[in-house]
């Protein structure tokens, strides 16, 4: 072990391999056997919910929910790679294995497993609140720190791991995870597809009209433009009110959300929605005939809508994450215009097969483009040229 590994202290230990491709890995062969398995003998899962502790409980539900969860995971070690880069780039190597003597609270400090300054130090510099002290022992600890030579100022009033506590992930995620979910909605709201017109809505105002199905999700759902641009709103507001990089966040928020679609998008296989045109190619999936749509009841064979897209995003995950081990080469924010580039992509080739998409109508007129192909196209396009722009300005001499 090299002398610098030798320093390190044990919160930054990085681990051989990250936990969470093992999980990754299990989780894809699961829904691959699962998927084998209704191609062999056509079994479907059942939409219908099952209970737990009396409330009822939908596997889509799970799916997603699981995928979110996941992407959020991902996130924290991506920031957390940060955090410990940061940390051991300011911090000397000397400093970190001192051991805590005389320090205020030393004893609260212990029990907690904080031995020496360099763990003190990284906590305090990502949250004196994680140290479990009362306002007083934090006073009168931060006076002490203050106090000592080895001590850096900046440490103590803006510490430059700060901005990438990992921590920050599961704070932020709540309000991303609302606000996603009203644009989500909104999304739909303003571009119901046409199948529900069984429900009475043919256009939004229809909606509005009848607000209580406004909040019935499981009529319509969710549009995931409306849910990017409300998480994106979500991350502009938290990290304007922690002080943190947007666009450095941005880039590390896309990788879990390309996971997240990956896993998440078998929920729509759980529901038996959101398939493709009839087909008879061999991986075609079996629908239901109660979840058909009408002009389409007579065929009982579809594309997997669904799975196109899974498979894309993982594309785009392993994509991302091969940007991310090179980002010292990107600029800030490149990694968010490519995640969006690449959904765009793919929404765009799979609308050529998708049903029930809602089409641009001007002036009374349908046109033969889905509004999601508009919106991939326009922001493809949008993205492509802030790349570019961006370049040319970065090396303009």
């Amino acid at each position: 072990m090299s002398e610098s590994s030798a320093n390190e202290i044990k919160l930054l230990r990085r681990p051989s391999v990250e936990l969470y491709w093992i999980l990754i890995g299990v989780w894809a062969i699961a829904l691959a056997v699962l998927f084998i398995a209704h191609l062999w003998v056509g079994y479907m899962p059942k939409p219908s919910p099952f209970s737990i502790l009396g409330l009822p409980v939908y596997w889509y539900g799970i799916i997603i929910v699981s995928g979110m969860a996941l992407g959020a995971w991902i996130v924290s070690r991506l920031a957390w790679q940060r955090w410990r880069v940061a940390f051991l780039t300011a911090v000397p190597p000397h400093i970190h294995t001192l051991p805590l003597t005389n320090f205020p609270g030393q004893t609260k400090l212990a029990r907690q497993n904080i031995h020496t300054l360099g763990e003190l130090l990284l906590l305090w510099g990502s949250d004196p609140r994680s140290l479990g002290l009362i306002d007083a022992e934090r006073r009168e600890l931060q006076t002490f720190l203050a106090e000592q030579p080895e001590i850096d100022p900046t440490w103590l009033a803006d510490a430059p791991w700060r901005k990438w506590n990992p921590d920050l992930v599961w704070n932020g995620i709540i309000i991303c995870l609302i606000l996603g979910l009203i644009g989500a909605r909104l999304y739909h709201v303003m571009t119901p597809s046409p199948s529900m017109a069984a429900l009475g809505i043919e256009s939004p105002s229809d909606y509005f009209r009848n607000p209580q199905l406004l909040f019935n999700l499981r009529n319509g759902g969710l549009g995931i433009y409306g849910g990017l641009a409300g998480g994106a709103l979500g991350l502009l507001y938290f990290t304007w009110r922690k002080r943190l990089p947007l666009l450095p966040w941005a880039d590390m928020a896309v990788v879990g959300v390309a996971i997240g679609q990956a896993f998440g998008r078998w929920g729509n296989f759980m529901n038996q929605e959101l398939y493709g045109r009839p087909t008879s190619l061999p991986w075609a999936i079996t629908i239901d005939p109660v979840h058909r749509l009408p002009a389409f009841a007579d065929f009982g064979y579809f594309h997997p809508a669904f799975l196109y897209e899974s498979l894309w995003n993982f594309f785009t995950f392993g994509l991302l994450m091969w940007l991310w081990r090179r980002r010292e080469k990107l600029l800030m924010g490149e990694m968010t215009a490519v995640y969006l580039i690449m959904y765009a992509i793919g929404r765009t080739l799979l609308e050529t097969v998708r049903l029930d998409s809602r089409v641009v109508t001007l002036g009374g007129v349908d046109l033969p483009v889905a509004w999601a192909t508009l919106v991939s196209l326009l922001l493809a396009l949008t993205m492509v040229v802030a790349i570019v722009v961006r370049r040319w300005r970065y090396t303009e001499p």
